[in-house]
């Protein structure tokens, strides 16, 4: 794990680019092509959304390393989000003018925080599939996509790293903190079909190989998710009814909450400048 100063560095240099809008200048991909639209909304708000949950940890964190560590991830997130919502429009407005049905993320990253254990189990699901997902979209048909894709990669892989680190000691810790790691698990488990869900604008995407189709690295994930918890003395969760719909804007009360929170200053005063 990277040491304190280094943490503190690099989240003083996200910070700035996150400011700016990210590192990525592209063109918005416009109407003229809304399966590429509905897909760069898809891969922004699964990011937008989840850096979101993850800034709640600031100065809430165990310990302050820690609370670093999440705020680096949180900006990382938030950068991928805004450059993939630059490329379906226009990304203040996507993500700060948007009523919560018209968000396409999984719900899996809308879910509550919850202790530290359900935080670090919603982030080794997600980051383990986002990882392998980019991985794929490094090699998209869309020279665009295959940038973000590219920068985003690096950082999805200390991600990964990290919630699999954590899990490790929580599974493999104390009795208390394995049963909260395990419930964490157990609460989460029910959203991961959805990233595997494939439907018409997908299949088209994945013909014009642009997207990629995460059923190739289901089974790879799977297993990953099965190596992780077997080193860290943990059960793979009992399968449960899916919970699906988040593409297609039907979600928890959970994201109405955060876009609350995270739409009030532009929808108050929506002409401010900063």
């Amino acid at each position: 794990m990277p040491s304190l100063p280094a943490i503190e560095k690099d989240v003083e240099e996200k910070a700035k680019r996150a400011g700016d809008h990210g590192a990525f200048d592209a063109p918005a991909t416009g109407e003229h092509d809304p399966a590429l639209v509905a897909y760069c909304e898809r891969l922004g708000d699964d990011a937008l959304i989840l850096g979101q949950r993850l800034s709640e940890w600031c100065g809430h964190a165990p310990v302050l390393e820690v609370d670093l560590s999440l705020a680096n991830l949180a900006l990382d997130l938030i950068g991928q989000g805004t450059n993939f919502l630059g490329l379906a429009g226009d990304a203040d407005r996507l993500g700060f003018h948007r009523d919560v049905l018209d968000w396409k993320n999984c719900w899996l990253v809308e879910q509550p925080n919850g202790d530290f254990a359900q935080t670090i189990a919603r982030q080794l699901l997600f980051s383990t599939w986002q990882h392998m997902l980019y991985q794929r979209l490094e090699r998209s048909a869309d020279e665009r996509i295959a940038a973000i894709a590219a920068k985003g990669v690096k950082e999805v892989a200390y991600h990964r790293e990290l919630a699999a680190d954590w899990t490790l000691r929580l599974g493999d810790g104390t009795e208390k903190s394995a049963r909260r790691m395990a419930e964490g698990l157990d609460w989460c488990w029910r959203f991961t079909p959805e990233l595997f869900e494939v439907d018409e604008v997908l299949i088209e995407l994945i013909e014009r190989g642009v997207a990629a189709d995460p059923r190739e690295f289901k089974a790879g994930y799977r297993a990953e998710i099965g190596r992780v918890l077997g080193e860290a003395k943990l059960e793979i969760p009992s399968e449960q009814r899916p919970i699906l719909g988040g593409r297609r804007g039907h979600h928890s009360e959970h994201l109405g909450h955060l876009l609350a929170v995270m739409q009030y200053l532009p929808r108050t005063y929506p002409d401010a400048t900063w």
